[in-house]
């Protein structure tokens, strides 16, 4: 029996892993060994318990403070004792953080072939998203297998150079994770709240916006809230203080916007499918909301996830107060241009990401 091990370490990587843990489990010519880092805690734990994933090693290297130096040494050190121990027979990692990039190193560095999930996003500007687009290069270059989630993304691969009978095109794992946590008939407070209302559910955290940009968004969305008295936003806010701090700054005080605690992740994609429109610099949820028919307005200058916003599920916004208040006024008031993105076809897969790839590892290494 051929051993896969599977390296994760934030909460969006655990989201969408843990569908492919569950499926490769079910393998009889596999045994999947998972090992988490710790980078996220709470929220990584949160996620594995709704999915029933058990990790067998745990780096547990998050600490007060800790920053990019302090993740890429401890989990590329950590690894190394555990790759060692377990010895497998690949090492599959997940997108763009720095737990999957310096894992993949690790495993580089002792000859472990590196299967990369997510595989082929490209923004080629290494400040946006940063870090995350030198990572997921930088994983490119020390992986063998891509499993890349669109066509787009396997383009990109091969004009890297990168073997085109080492690439799949898979669809995204996080659609998978999306399919198996959306219920009928989900009840939240928050819910409640708005009903009778429309919903605007908000993320932002990223780093190129901690700032003066993520002060134009936050200002952006208050006018709207504060225009349109049939508009209510919630925003499950970040853990990092600084996020906080400016939300503190710019949105206390308004009336239909809550600001709520991390969510778990069927809380969340619940909510998110109970929304009217969704705005966020996150990543993921540029894939999960066209899946559920929701326009996305993407807060950020550049995605990695082109195909979106070809296909009419996403509109890039940039960070520009003017920009995202304008924008999202259009759909709130243009019924016409509402219904063009939120019946835009979903290019980012059918739930079936996980199976694809459990089934091509079942054929090169058993």
């Amino acid at each position: 029996m051929k051993k896969v091990m599977i390296v994760f370490g934030t909460r969006p990587e655990a989201i969408k892993m843990c569908p492919l843990v569950k499926e490769m489990e079910r393998s009889p010519l596999l045994e999947t060994v998972v090992c988490v880092s710790g980078q996220h805690r709470e929220m990584l734990h949160q996620v594995m318990d709704i999915f029933d994933v058990k990790a067998k090693h745990d780096l547990d290297i998050m600490k007060q403070g800790q920053d990019l130096f302090d993740i890429t040494t401890e989990v590329l050190t950590g690894m190394r004792r555990i790759l060692k121990e377990e010895n497998p027979d690949i090492v599959l990692v997940h997108g763009d953080t720095t737990t999957a990039y310096a894992a993949s190193l690790s495993a580089f560095y002792l000859n472990i072939p590196v299967g990369h999930v997510e595989a082929g996003l490209r923004t080629y500007n290494m400040d946006s998203p940063f870090p995350e687009e030198f990572n997921r290069q930088g994983i490119g270059l020390t992986a063998k297998y891509h499993f890349a989630p669109t066509q787009t993304a396997k383009e990109n691969l091969l004009r890297e150079g990168k073997e085109e009978r080492n690439i799949l095109v898979t669809g995204n794992t996080g659609i998978d994770a999306l399919f198996s946590t959306i219920r009928e008939n989900f009840k939240h407070p928050v819910t409640d709240w708005a009903k009778g209302s429309r919903l605007l559910v908000i993320t932002a955290h990223r780093r190129e916006n901690l700032g003066h940009p993520m002060h134009e968004m936050f200002r952006a969305i208050r006018r709207i809230v504060e225009e349109f008295p049939d508009v209510k936003a919630v925003y499950p806010i970040h853990m990092n203080p600084k996020v906080r701090e400016i939300a503190e700054e710019e949105l206390n005080g308004c009336e239909n916007l809550r600001i709520i605690e991390p969510l778990s992740v069927d809380e969340f994609h619940n909510l998110l499918n109970a929304s009217y429109l969704i705005l966020t610099d996150s990543g993921g949820i540029q894939e999960e909301a066209p899946s559920l028919g929701k326009p996305v307005l993407v807060m950020r200058d550049t995605t990695e996830r082109p195909e979106g916003v070809e296909a009419g599920t996403l509109c890039l916004t940039g960070t520009s107060e003017e920009r995202i208040y304008e924008t999202c006024r259009l759909l709130l008031t243009d019924g016409k241009a509402y219904g063009r993105i939120s019946r835009a076809q979903n290019p980012y897969g059918d739930g079936k990401a996980s199976r694809r790839i459990r089934e091509f590892l079942e054929g090169i290494l058993a």
